[in-house]
């Protein structure tokens, strides 16, 4: 039996059956088709209120995974920036916040991953040359008049580099919660996963992250969701398995946000201008080039990126290129010559953010003291 869908949204059928086929490709084809009627379905319905980009860091992430060992340039690693998306929507007809990937940058650095190159270049090296820190979530948020006690939702692309405890708290109070009216929406394969790594996934998550955090705010899910009016999150399994991608129907058309890419090349890379890449896809009859740091399951990974391809709209004025914007894009640095992505997202933006009730009335009073 499925889980039941969280409160206020409701399951997507469309991709059931096609992701339950045991052959890959009979099932990448299958779910090809599904994801054609189900966009046609939601590029044609209500679009969400607002969305708004919010970087979070840049780090150093190898070549080899960022371009599944396609692209020619001696460089070993790339420049890329993580961020988060604040995604108003309506959900029967209550406004509701959505945060995806506010990912603890301080507590990601325990990934092993990072600790290594923390080791490896030293800690004062790497926060000077190599990293880049934009404001503190808490302040963007600021910014649009909310606060963390405004989100509704959380969610991630996936468990990557994530650290739960300072996002839920802890029973033991160690840590506080960071979004106290928050539900997590928590893929159940991942969450149990965590629990007993595979030795390809286990330099990629925190062991402890999800140790003893306060369970009553997550909520379990699996197959697809409609959050509300312009939002859903389908199932993207590969990258892991429970890998999920968020989709948005804004006034530009529909977008989607995940890291089974690395830039927009990784959707498109027969028209990608990355030396090696073109070539590449050509030569081994690839639609997609996966993010390839954990290939384990890189089949179904290049079959949610077909998913995503079909589901979201072609950018204006480069339609050889879809608008999925990657949870964390490759940026042309001098480090890496050669490896600029051949279009930039950077970012999806849409809408006027709606302030809360106690914001607009924080602002009507400083304006109209005497009122």
């Amino acid at each position: 039996m499925p889980l039941p869908a969280p409160q206020g949204t409701s399951r997507i059928p469309d991709l059931d059956d096609a992701w339950t086929l045991p052959r890959v490709g009979v099932r990448h084809r299958a779910v090809r088709v599904a994801a054609e009627k189900l966009r046609d379905r939601f590029a044609g319905g209500p679009r969400c209120v607002s969305v708004r980009t919010l970087p979070l860091s840049s780090a150093l992430y190898p070549t080899k995974y960022a371009f599944r060992a396609a692209a020619l340039s001696p460089a070993p690693l790339v420049s890329f920036t993580h961020r988060c998306l604040l995604v108003q929507f309506f959900q029967r007809g209550a406004l509701k916040n959505l945060l995806f990937n506010p990912t603890d940058i301080d507590a990601a650095r325990a990934t092993p991953y990072f600790a290594h190159m923390i080791e490896k270049f030293g800690k004062m090296p790497l926060e000077k040359y190599l990293v880049k820190r934009y404001p503190a979530l808490e302040e963007q948020l600021g910014e649009h008049g909310l606060t963390n006690a405004d989100i509704d939702y959380i969610a991630f692309d996936h468990f990557h580099t994530q650290d739960l405890r300072g996002q839920l708290g802890t029973e033991d109070d160690r840590f506080k919660t960071r979004f106290p009216n928050a539900l997590l929406l928590a893929p159940k394969c991942e969450w149990d996963d965590w629990d007993d790594l595979h030795p390809m996934q286990k330099t990629w998550f925190i062991a402890e992250g999800r140790k003893g955090v306060k369970t009553k705010n997550v909520m379990l899910t699996d197959g697809d969701l409609l959050l509300g009016d312009g939002v859903m999150l389908l199932r993207t399994p590969g990258h892991t398995s429970g890998n999920q991608t968020l989709f948005v129907s804004t006034d530009s058309g529909v977008w989607g946000t995940s890291e089974n890419g690395t830039c927009a090349d990784c959707w498109s890379p027969l028209e990608s201008e990355v030396p090696g890449v073109a070539a590449t896809a050509r030569r081994e009859d690839l639609e997609v080039l996966i993010n390839d740091n954990t290939p384990e399951s890189g089949a179904d990974q290049h079959t949610s990126m077909v998913l995503e391809r079909t589901i979201v709209d072609r950018v204006k004025g480069r339609p050889a290129f879809c608008q999925m914007f990657p949870s964390t894009e490759i940026t042309p640095s001098p480090l890496a010559p050669g490896l600029s992505p051949t279009i930039l997202h950077k970012g999806v933006t849409h809408g006027t953010v709606t302030k809360p009730a106690r914001a607009r009335e924080s602002t009507r009073t400083a304006l109209h003291p005497e009122a």
